[in-house]
């Protein structure tokens, strides 16, 4: 994986992982066949030949990861910010997904699988382990800060996300869910009372992005992520970001950072192409993958306005990291003038695209 080795040479004061820390739903074969023939070959160990079910199992993709060098050499020399998205588990999940078509699991019940994987995750994850004010477990949503200049808020948009949906309810309630009242509370809160020049938004699904994943059983469009195909008012899970957006109106500098959907992007969001429009403008940054199939790119949904500026994807899905298709982002605050960088770099570090934000 030699993006890791690509992103040390940047010596960066820290990584953001944006989800997607392995691919437990994935089984590795030795050899497969690339977009042009060529011949992309694995390293095999235990167990990864199947779809992770146990906990062992999950624990087990992060041992592999951990045997290349790139990542290990990256990872002795990086601290790092992880948050967790969907192949932690299994591809798109949410509760109930259903999993009795798919032959590949004998675990079918999700919950069981969500609770082994996420124990995986915060076994492997460096972050502190600690308690929510419950006292019941560790919280993956949390502040980072560092110092005058930047607070990073992470975000968990899939512990307590309603199941996947046609995405079109008009009212908040647990099927719209996708942050949950007090994480959207706290964020929001949060966001209005940090003191730092830059507020980053680390999110490992984009707001604005039409993510499918599906039909439901009346044949409607099923969505994996906020956006619902509707660019009129917002319904479904774009309800929380509303109010979120409503909320943090005014707050300066706040820029969201996120991943997913396997290419890389810069968006602009503006009310004033917006069909919501109780929001400030901010910019959005989606990098990915590190070493994974591309994809992309994806259809923009109109409700908060969003802008492609810049996106970059392969010219067919599923291109493997021969094609050259993998992005990382790297972001530099200047100490003196306090403006924000952001570089989207290719698997080599080379720069694709780069935006200086100046800080209100």
């Amino acid at each position: 994986m030699r993006i890791f080795e690509a992103m040390r040479q940047r010596d960066p004061d820290f990584f953001l992982h944006s989800g997607d820390t392995i691919y437990a739903d994935g089984p590795i074969a030795a050899e497969a066949t690339a977009e042009d023939g060529r011949v992309w070959r694995n390293l095999v160990a235990e167990g990864v030949h199947k779809v992770a079910e146990t906990l062992d199992e999950y624990r087990g993709r992060y041992r592999y990861n951990l045997l290349d060098d790139h990542l290990r050499r990256f990872a002795a020399q990086v601290p790092q910010i992880w948050q967790w998205d969907d192949h932690e588990v299994v591809n798109n999940w949410s509760p109930g997904k259903d999993l009795a078509a798919d032959p590949r699991y004998t675990v079918k019940d999700i919950d069981v699988l969500v609770r082994r994987a996420r124990q995986a995750f915060l076994e492997y994850s460096p972050q502190r382990r600690g308690h929510d004010p419950d006292g019941r477990r560790t919280r993956i949503e949390r502040v980072v800060r560092y110092g005058p200049l930047l607070d990073v808020f992470v975000l968990d948009m899939r512990s307590y996300r309603g199941s996947n949906s046609d995405n079109l309810q008009t009212a908040p309630g647990a099927d719209s869910s996708f942050l949950g009242r007090r994480q959207l509370r706290e964020l929001a809160d949060n966001l209005r009372r940090s003191r730092a020049v830059w507020k980053i938004v680390a999110a490992d699904m984009p707001l604005g992005l039409q993510v499918p994943d599906g039909v439901d059983a009346q044949g409607r469009p099923r969505w994996e992520a906020v956006a619902n195909g509707d660019p009129g008012l917002p319904r479904g899970r774009e309800l929380e970001f509303a109010e979120l957006l409503r909320a943090i109106r005014g707050v300066d500098n706040v820029v969201w950072l996120t991943a997913d959907v396997h290419y890389c992007a810069a968006h602009h969001y503006d009310p004033a192409r917006a069909a919501f429009q109780e929001f400030s403008p901010f910019w959005e940054f989606v990098a990915g993958p590190l070493n994974a199939g591309s994809f992309g790119p994806n259809a923009l949904d109109a409700t908060f306005g969003p802008q492609v500026v810049f996106q970059k994807a392969p010219p067919h899905p599923n291109a493997s990291p021969l094609a050259g298709f993998q992005f990382f982002g790297e972001v530099n605050i200047d100490p003196d003038s306090r403006a924000l960088s952001v570089d989207l770099r290719d698997l080599d570090g080379r720069s694709v695209f780069a935006k200086t934000l100046a800080a209100a």
